[in-house]
């Protein structure tokens, strides 16, 4: 019988997906202490999902994992994936871009009254 759930999250291996290989293989998931340890904030993955994703993809999650932060000694949780966007895949670029545009409109309506 196929495990499910809680027991199946449990025994499978996770790795850090922000951290460089060692000997090809991915590192294990999680660090000593933040601040003892020498590796940054860890984005951590099953093993199965890490060697499925591209490059870009776990660039994009590590990025959005460290951006995240770790406020008040809690981890947050970030989704792996971004949300899709009318059709195409969103990163926070373009959002920071839509809020810069968004700004710059403000101001020039501003001064314009």
């Amino acid at each position: 019988m196929a495990k499910k759930g809680l027991k199946k999250w449990f025994d499978e291996k996770w790795v850090d997906i922000g951290s460089k290989k060692k000997a090809g293989k991915f590192q294990e998931c999680g660090r000593k202490s933040s601040s003892s340890s020498k590796r940054k904030y860890p984005k951590c993955v099953p093993l199965a999902k890490a060697t499925a994703m591209t490059k870009s993809q776990k660039a994009s999650a590590v990025a959005r994992k460290r951006q995240a932060g770790n406020p008040g000694g809690k981890p947050t949780n970030v989704s792996t994936f971004t949300k899709k966007y009318y059709g195409g895949m969103i990163d926070l670029w373009v959002k920071n871009i839509h809020l810069v545009w968004l700004l710059l409109n403000q101001q020039e309506k501003a001064v314009s009254h």
